[in-house]
């Protein structure tokens, strides 16, 4: 049985969705997990969900970075589980200081929520390891501060890492100007840590697992987490 925990902040509001999502995968048990709790010993994957911790005072995730489950997550990551931050989950690990960059206001200055396309930039990590490169997902973003900035050295380490997992795309794949939502810099839609076991992603893959929904691209990326740890994979041997 894999266990996951789904850390729920002070205005989480798809948590509920990604307990549902993670449960619906045979062999997989899945538990809110309130944010004051200081250990998270016993669980394989941490998910960080999407939602409004503490209301996006000050910024987005801000506030959430001191909650008390924050040094086990980091711990977590620091012992190479799976830690996937979603929308604002990933605001969350970039102002923790576990991914790079930050998530600021959107281009349009408006809050964005309909399906669009990612195209997956490599298979080189715990989460795509099970997509090919250059596959397109189609998976819905709901976010007002979804413009993922960093500093030119911080997005040459990326790309020369191969970190940026996801770009957004068109339908067709190809990474536009037209198909960037938010104003991303160089369309960036999610990245991981060094390690490669520290997924942030602003697009909701818990929306898009059951076909009732629309779709099922999502459980793409978590069949490739759940995949490895069933293998006993370790997420480091991912590395390129």
């Amino acid at each position: 049985m894999i266990r996951c925990a789904v850390v729920q902040f002070p205005g989480s509001n798809c948590d509920r969705d990604c307990v549902a999502a993670l449960e619906s995968f045979d062999g997989v048990a899945a538990r809110l997990v309130w944010h004051k709790e200081t250990s998270l010993s016993g669980y394989d994957v941490i998910v960080l969900p999407g939602g409004f911790s503490y209301g996006d005072y000050l910024r987005c995730g801000a506030i959430a970075r001191f909650s008390p489950v924050m040094h086990a997550v980091r711990q977590a990551a620091h012992n190479g589980r799976p830690v996937l931050g979603i929308c604002n989950g990933f605001q969350i690990l970039c102002e923790a200081g576990l991914l790079p960059g930050a998530l600021v206001r959107n281009r349009s200055l408006n809050f964005i929520c309909r399906h669009i396309h990612l195209r997956v930039e490599t298979s080189a990590s715990l989460f795509t390891h099970g997509i090919s490169r250059g596959a397109v997902l189609q998976i819905p973003i709901a976010h007002g501060e979804g413009c993922y900035f960093a500093d030119a050295d911080t997005l040459a380490r990326l790309n020369e890492n191969q970190q940026i997992l996801f770009r957004y795309c068109d339908s067709s794949g190809a990474v536009t100007p037209d198909s960037n939502p938010n104003g991303s810099l160089e369309s960036v839609a999610g990245i991981c840590n060094e390690k490669r076991n520290v997924l942030g992603m602003m697009p909701h893959p818990e929306r898009v697992c059951d076909p009732l929904l629309g779709g099922t691209d999502g459980r793409r990326i978590f069949d490739s987490v759940f995949a490895s740890l069933a293998s006993g994979a370790d997420p480091s041997a991912t590395a390129l």
